[in-house]
């Protein structure tokens, strides 16, 4: 049976199609949520695409968490549905709570848009199994409210039970895609639940599927592939 997983729609999402596109090309079957849906249509795993839903009024994502689809979304993750939150759907998660810390505005007040080396911190979620600890790969990405802040408590936390995600590289030459792009706290880029079923990053890794688009990598296609793995062992 093929892996069927959801892509929700908010107003003002934007990287839905390329998404959808994404976990077709890993071999999974994607399944159209929209935002008042009040149940996931018996979906495998979902993934809150990027996008600035609702104009990013108030805060980045702060409406969208109050959607109808949100609900069941929320009660679900909570049991172990595996989620991916990209870009808006990253803020979206902290602003739901179903992972911790916030994002505010970069730190420099602009809009950034250009490829970033990352670094595997945590191969061992439902949506990172594909990669190694420590791969570095090159990954797009574009926002204007993407610094990751926690209080001290929490990034202690993080860091001790290694749910840290992905890490911007920092060490390099920025042509190169390295250097902390938003001010990020301990050069965050993403973050991953307890329990590993749901993560967060801000990078867009279904830009980067096919050698034609984005990057010119394939370096996000794991992200997909990791989640069918999982889905089809289970």
């Amino acid at each position: 049976m093929t892996a069927r997983i959801g892509v929700v729609t908010f107003p003002g999402s934007l990287d839905d199609r390329d998404t959808q596109r994404a976990i077709r090309v890993a071999g999974a079957e994607p399944v159209t949520l929209w935002h008042k849906d009040k149940d996931l249509k018996q979906v495998d795993a979902v993934v809150l695409c990027g996008g600035f839903s609702y104009g990013d009024y108030l805060r980045a994502g702060a409406i969208a968490r109050f959607s109808p689809v949100m609900e069941p979304l929320i009660a679900q993750a909570r049991e172990g549905l595996p989620v991916l939150g990209i870009c808006n759907g990253f803020q979206i998660l902290t602003e739901a709570h179903l992972l911790p810390g916030a994002m505010l505005g970069n730190d420099h007040l602009h809009f950034i848009c250009r490829d970033q080396k990352l670094r595997v911190e945590n191969a061992d979620t439902a949506w990172t199994s594909d990669y190694t600890a420590g791969q570095e790969i090159n990954i797009p990405l574009k926002n204007m409210d993407g610094r990751y802040v926690a209080d001290r408590r929490t990034l202690d936390e993080l860091e001790a039970e290694g749910r840290v995600a992905f890490r911007y590289v920092v060490d390099g030459d920025a042509a190169d895609g390295c250097g902390n792009p938003n001010g990020s706290l301990n050069d965050i880029a993403g973050v991953t639940n307890a329990a590993g079923n749901v993560v967060g990053l801000m990078p867009h890794p279904e830009h980067a599927v096919e050698p034609l688009i984005g990057t010119g990598r394939t370096d996000g296609l794991p992200f997909f592939t990791s989640i069918l793995k999982k889905l089809v062992n289970a």
